[in-house]
């Protein structure tokens, strides 16, 4: 459930209230906690705002105490320590309490006071998984002492470790004025160079000699035998200390490990000798120093403690696809020739780590072949490095993760009437077309994925090569012949996370459900029952019903990794799929090189080389501008739009109001004949019972503990919305255990003033209820329950007077204004960096249903226990918008064998509508609760897609692989080399702007004076056809085509020539569209988006 934003404008600062601190965005802040007794909560300001009332509000960044961390490690993190977590939240500023300050580690260990507002932070931490970044805590010091996170210590800058400033020879005084601190062991390396303020030591000064010794002996080659010597008595015997430093040197590097042993340092064997472990140090005295010299073979078993994280490297050399300069994903990979290849190019990998790379440093996780050249490895930054700078290495790039980002939809785009028509009925829609899914997996025992003996599959799918791995929850049967491959990857996943066996499964079988969702709503069956609670809302189809399913699970409800995603996309092209849905990936851009050259886009770009059509969704962070996450032109993004159909629900009070609200329950006993008391939890509660005295306790109705079961049963309870909600902490499963667990007869969430209107979804309940997001109407049923409620003198309720009855819910209304962009879908314009400067491409490409579409569903339901043990799902997101795409894309690859890609993009955005199913321009949904604005190309790109025409565009434009890396090499800002580094290819013909790569759109960031850009059509129509040009000029602009108009046959091309000139300069984005009308009534539109800068 989301919150609430009401009428909002941004400001500068706030003054905590009682106090004359003022606080400002970026700002860290004390915050009261729900519960009374907890320490107060630590937050980071993002934006204040205002509302028309004066409200102030505060988006916050959470930051998680490590004892309310997933996971815990709490053992290893100090008291003051804070975990800052992609937990975002809107919150009233009067909850503000106080100042504090977090700060790096570094200067927090340089404070000469901490106070109680000192506050460090070395981590990130993703607050559904509990995953952190990095993913490690260094727990010792050199000195192999337990480490005190609180204690002062300085980090080498080098090898990352960390040191007590006694066992490197620093008073803390001077420890604290370093700017720079580089060990004795790397300083020792030529390579390394001190800067300035700097400080290099050893462990003590009076064991330097014997130092620098053992560093002469790293830098000599040595064989396995390990030289090990035991120095410093008078450093490292300590009475009750039972262990030992061991500095050894194998396979040419230098490592240090702890032996325990049970002797305390006897004197004996204490002596004075002259080195001989270099002539340089020859005949130097080991003053007060004993020796031991141990010859042994020693397995190397660790290595100086250094954060590893998953690393995604590219490399040279063609793919097993490529091979030959072939562009073909339908290759025969069985061929000898391709296997040797392939088996040529894995050897490549495996001799490269352990040539550059030390032994025991690294796993290799996957080795990827098919679409491109590289593999991913488990290592160290400094491993990394080393890797970076390797011979036939192009690109090293650290792994981001990967985030998740119907019943109805179908006859909504006029499927039923329309395409399926065309196609020969829902029997053959999709026939011959394999769509893969990149995701969570897949539930085989469900519905929408069986295969039915009565109704074959007729076409032929030879050109598809995919497997069935069997595991856990996933037998060999559930490759049924509608889904005709089944793969998992994990190998990301286990290197980074502690998988839980219980839901992170290890089959392709799908825990969460996210996956069995998007397969549904692209490719399910037609006709199948959606049934929650015994309530069957109607029937599901896929847009292609008759498409075979490929899936390729790389997601876990603990977490997900770039690396498994990748070797999923690979694995996928490699085996022959049409079509590739990728309703997961990355969140954010890359952090050191353009948008469309991180790994993720580079494996997009060569599956659409090799002939797949792949869509993404466009991500879930709108309404903010930029929050893009789709961004290549080679990956068609999805926006996420609602559809007309609406589950109404009302609450009807015993004065005969009726209140309208949300919530798929059935009705109360006897609705429209019965009434049932009607009773607030602040009214009913436990007036013997232990627990605190917060808002979830006594407003929201989540414990049972809470309340008065003499009071509650077979009532109608109100809960009210309050800070557990605002939150996030308060749940609405939570309130229907309390109901049923107390005998509710039903429950009503209404909205409080003091956190205004809330935004409710439907979500399926087991008990009566509904959510009544509207202040107004709150304070109708609440001034109608005071009235009818008498209390005593000390506030108790002495009489309950006040009935009302909920009614039916989950009967379906197609009375809605639609499509509306959904508030969470992401919005443009496109960016081209982490600098989030604008890009010449339009994203998103197009909209589809994503709010509230119905889809299949794992019962185990990971990760939402409202859902556990249903077989449907109501879900929105720009994940339910991709499949629509996926599945149009499926039927217009069916129709149009021959078309590429491009070629199918085209035809989705081109024939799209910009206008809603009353006529008006589409709306879309602002920040604020029920607002709307106009909607722009940066919200929905083309406009809504429409099968029927999309099926028949008249005109196309194509782009191949070349015009992308020429595209690449029209990037301003960005070097010729880097393009070649990335994809191998030469930049020979550059375009003159991006803007001119043949897109359905025209996208200028940046527009001085005039601009000429050029598009190619084709005509992929049967017949000759004539077509006027005319123009929508963005504002501040005019628009010239040539030629006005053109007669083009079929299988023709026509160039057309746009001249974009600026009238005025303007500081923001202006939109128009370019508009070609056929003479057999096809007509095409391309969205024009403009920023003019000066005239």
């Amino acid at each position: 459930m989301a919150k609430t934003r009401p009428g909002k404008k941004d400001i500068d600062a706030y003054t905590i209230r009682g106090t004359n601190k003022v606080v400002r965005a970026g700002d860290c802040v004390l915050m009261r906690p729900s519960d009374v007794g907890k320490p107060q909560y630590v937050a980071r300001i993002e934006k204040i705002e205002s509302d028309s009332k004066s409200n102030a509000k505060v988006r916050v960044r959470w930051y998680y105490r490590p004892e309310e961390s997933i996971g815990g490690r709490r053992q290893f993190h100090g008291s003051k320590e804070l975990f800052l977590s992609d937990h975002y939240d809107m919150q009233s500023a009067n909850t503000i309490e106080g100042k504090c300050v977090v700060h790096s580690f570094k200067n927090y260990t340089k404070l000469e006071n901490v106070g109680a507002e000192d506050y460090y932070c070395r981590f990130e931490y993703k607050a559904a998984t509990g995953a952190f970044t990095p993913d490690r805590v260094a727990v010792y010091c050199k000195c192999e002492m337990p480490y005190n996170p609180d204690d002062l210590m300085v980090q080498c800058e080098e090898c990352k470790d960390w040191f007590h400033p006694a066992c490197v020879n620093l008073s803390n005084e001077v420890a604290k004025k370093l700017e720079h601190y580089i060990c004795s062991e790397c300083s020792a390396d030529e390579d390394v160079k001190k800067p300035e303020n700097s400080y290099s030591a050893s462990f003590a000064d009076d064991v330097k000699t014997t130092s620098d010794a053992l560093r002469n002996q790293k830098r000599r080659k040595l064989p396995s035998i390990a030289f090990v010597i035991l120095y410093g008595c008078n450093l490292f015997f300590r009475p009750k200390k039972k262990k030992m430093l061991l500095f050894y040197t194998i396979s040419n590097s230098f490592v240090k490990i702890e032996i325990e042993l049970n002797i305390i340092c006897p004197n004996i064997l204490c002596c004075l000798m002259q080195s001989t472990m270099a002539t340089a140090r020859a005949n130097i005295l080991l003053h007060s120093f004993c020796f031991i010299v141990i010859l042994a073979s020693v397995l190397l078993t660790g290595f100086a403690a250094e954060d590893r994280a998953i690393y995604l490297v590219l490399m040279e050399g063609e793919s097993v696809a490529f091979h030959g300069g072939s562009p073909s994903s339908h290759l025969n990979l069985n061929s000898e020739v391709l296997k040797a290849h392939a088996m040529q190019l894995e050897d490549s990998h495996d001799q490269l780590l352990q040539s550059n790379l030390e032994t025991g440093s690294y796993s290799k996780l996957y080795s990827f072949k098919h679409i491109a050249n590289g593999f991913a490895v488990h290592t160290t930054p400094s491993q990394a490095k080393k890797l970076k700078y390797s011979p036939g290495v192009k690109m090293v790039e650290r792994d981001r993760g990967a985030k998740l980002m119907t019943t109805y939809t179908p006859r909504f785009l006029e499927l039923p009437e329309g395409v399926w028509t065309q196609e020969g009925g829902q029997r053959n829609a999709g026939e011959g077309i394999v769509i893969g899914f990149v995701d969570t997996g897949i539930n085989p025992a469900h519905l929408s994925f069986a295969y039915n003996p009565l109704r074959p599959f007729t076409s032929n799918i030879s050109h598809f090569s995919g497997a069935c791995e069997t595991g856990p929850l996933f037998p060999a049967t559930s490759c049924n012949g509608k889904i005709v491959s089944a793969k998992f990857f994990s190998a990301g996943a286990r290197a980074v996370a502690t998988l839980n066996a219980s839901v992170d499964i290890l089959s392709p079988f799908d825990a969460d459900g996210h996956g069995s969702h998007v397969a549904s709503v692209a490719a399910g069956n037609a006709g199948v029952p959606v049934v929650v609670n015994g309530f069957c809302y109607g029937q599901a189809s896929g847009m292609a019903p008759r498409a075979r399913i490929a899936v390729y699970k790389a997601v876990y409800p603990t977490v997900g990794t770039l690396a498994d995603v990748i070797s999923a996309m690979d694995q996928a092209i490699r085996d022959g799929v049409d079509v590739l849905t990728l309703s997961v990936g990355p969140d954010e851009p890359p952090e050191d090189r353009v948008t469309f050259l991180s790994m993720f886009d580079v494996f997009m770009l060569y599956a659409r080389r090799a002939g797949v059509f792949v869509v993404q969704a466009a991500g879930n962070r709108g309404p903010d501008p930029s929050s893009v996450v789709s961004y290549s032109p080679w990956a068609v993004g999805v926006a996420s739009s609602g559809t007309d159909r609406v589950y109404p629900s009302s609450i009807a009070l015993g004065n005969g109001e009726r209140i309208e609200g949300v919530g798929l329950s059935g009705p109360t006993f006897g609705y429209r004949l019965l009434q049932h008391r009607l009773v607030l939890a602040k009214d009913a509660i436990n007036p013997i019972g232990s627990f605190p005295r917060t808002p979830p306790y006594v407003e929201e109705c989540q414990t049972p503990q809470a309340l008065d079961t003499r009071l509650v049963i077979g009532s109608i309870v109100i809960c009210t919305f309050s800070e557990g909600f605002y939150n996030g902490t308060s749940t609405l499963n939570a309130i229907i255990n309390t109901a049923r667990a107390l005998g509710f007869m039903g429950f009503v969430l209404v909205a409080n003033p003091a956190y205004g209107d809330f935004i409710a979804e439907p979500v399926p309940f087991a008990v009566s209820g509904i959510l009544v997001p509207n202040v107004t109407n709150s304070q109708v049923i609440l001034q109608y329950y005071e009235q009818q409620t008498f209390k005593d003198a000390r506030g108790f309720p002495t009489r309950l007077a006040a009935r009302a009855s909920i009614g039916e819910g989950r009967a379906a209304s197609f009375m809605g204004q639609a499509p509306i962009v959904s508030r969470f879908s992401s919005r443009g314009p496109n960016i081209i960096d982490r600098a989030r400067k604008p890009a010449d491409v339009l994203k998103p490409d197009i909209l589809a249903p994503g709010h509230q579409i119905w889809g299949a569903w794992s019962p185990i339901s990971a990760l939402e226990p409202s859902l556990v043990g249903h077989s449907f799902a109501l879900l929105s997101g720009t994940s339910m918008a991709t499949p629509h795409i996926a599945g149009i894309a499926a039927l217009i690859k069916q129709n149009n064998p021959s078309w590429n890609p491009s070629m199918i993009a085209s035809a989705i955005s081109t024939t799209a509508t910009k206008y809603d199913k009353n006529g008006e321009l589409i709306m879309a949904e602002g920040s604020d609760i029920g607002s709307q604005y106009p909607s722009t190309p940066f919200d929905s790109g083309a406009g809504l897609v429409s099968p029927s025409n999309a099926m028949d565009p008249g005109l196309v434009l194509s782009s191949g692989y070349e015009d992308y890396i020429s595209f690449l090499c029209s990037l301003h800002d960005t070097d010729p080399g880097t393009i070649k580094t990335v994809t191998g290819e030469l930049c020979n013909k550059p375009l003159d702007h991006p803007a001119n790569l043949n897109l359905p759109s025209v996208t200028i960031s940046a527009l001085n004076r005039s601009k000429i850009v050029r598009r190619v059509f084709m005509n992929v129509g049967s017949k000759p056809e004539t077509y006027s040009s005319s123009a929508l000029p963005p504002n501040g602009t005019t628009v010239d085509i040539s030629p006005p108009s053109f007669t083009i046959a079929p299988q023709g091309t026509q160039e057309l020539v746009i001249q974009f000139n600026v009238t005025q300069a303007m500081n923001q984005f202006t939109f128009g569209e370019l508009i070609l009308t056929g003479s057999l009534n096809h007509i095409v539109r391309l969205p024009l988006s403009v920023l003019p800068v000066s005239v």
